[in-house]
């Protein structure tokens, strides 16, 4: 039975773990149709898993149209609006270069927070190369004042990302990335043992490295790229920001999902300073102690032993 998307009742799929509640579902549904250009009937709407903090759903209309919808409670209205902006920042880029989902709205309403995209039909397998020649591609677009970080904060994942704009990389990854990171993981009991010595000794990774400022899309793992069925490489749920190129490629390798064929196509179009290796895990500490604070877990061990490794490694004097 056709439902209109202002009428659907209670939730669209059975079973409490995907409970929708039925003010929040037809406020948001209200607002969404008020900005489409067709008339939005539903014909069927599915869960779609891979992510832990929203509710998402691939929508189907009578008329073939189709987006995908992210909820959550009303609090999350910040991240959504900065993930708009991140995707928009993507797609703004000169020339183009990777395809990413393209925004239709998103905003606020009683008891939650709504973000509708483009829905595209994501598969795991595609040109590889093509991909990490788009990526490069990214980060060959520089901030235009020169500034690390970016004009608004974000998040990464469920945790805030401060992107104040700073002219040195090293005093920004420091305060801004890894010291908020750390102080956070004290707060929820985890202490790193060498933290301070790191922090204060930071500059040793980069005395022969100067990067520009790259539009990075913050948070690239496997599970955020993927392909269309054409092979057209696509990436999405990013964290933007203006910084290393370097923290993208890290956390590429950080859980796996990139192929040889990917690392290839990106060094086509702009290859890797030699001391990447020297920094990819300073890089990813950041990755690990954020995913400590958000799930705890093995992860607190991990960043304990990353820690060590970095003052304790090659490189790093007392």
């Amino acid at each position: 039975m056709e439902k209109d998307l202002a009428a659907c009742e209670r939730h669209l799929v059975e079973g409490e773990e995907n409970f929708i509640e039925k003010s929040v579902w037809n406020s948001a549904s209200d607002a969404i149709a008020g900005e489409l250009t067709w008339r939005p009937y539903v014909v069927g709407a599915y869960p779609v898993g891979g992510g832990c903090i929203h509710q998402s759903f691939h929508l189907q209309f009578k008329d073939g149209n189709e987006l995908f919808l992210k909820l959550n409670d009303e609090s999350f209205l910040f991240g959504f609006e900065a993930e708009a902006a991140g995707l928009e920042e993507l797609a703004g880029i000169e020339g183009g270069s990777v395809r990413v989902p393209k925004v239709l709205a998103f905003g606020a309403v009683e008891g939650g927070a709504y973000l509708a995209l483009e829905y595209l039909d994501i598969v795991r397998r595609g040109d590889e190369r093509e991909m990490g020649k788009k990526v490069a591609r990214m980060h060959r677009h520089l901030a235009g004042d020169g500034l690390y970080g970016w004009d608004r904060d974000n998040t990464i994942g469920a945790t805030p990302q401060s992107n104040e704009k700073q002219k040195c990389w090293v005093d920004f990854f420091r305060e801004q990335r890894l010291r908020f990171q750390l102080q956070r993981a004290e707060e929820n009991g985890l202490v790193c043992p060498g933290a301070e010595k790191l922090l204060d000794g930071i500059g040793k990774f980069f005395e022969k490295h100067h990067p520009e400022a790259s539009l990075l899309h913050g948070d690239l793992w496997g599970g955020n790229s993927g392909f269309l069925k054409t092979g057209e490489p696509v990436l999405y749920d990013p964290a933007c920001y203006y910084g290393d190129r370097e923290t993208d490629l890290a956390f590429t390798e950080m859980f796996g999902g990139f192929g040889a064929s990917f690392y290839a196509g990106y060094a086509e179009v702009w290859a890797l300073d030699p001391g990447y290796a020297s920094r990819r895990d300073l890089y990813n500490l950041y990755h690990v102690l954020n995913h400590y604070n958000l799930f705890r877990g093995s992860y607190g061990g991990q960043a304990q032993r990353m820690v060590q490794d970095l003052v304790t490694g090659k490189g790093f004097s007392s």
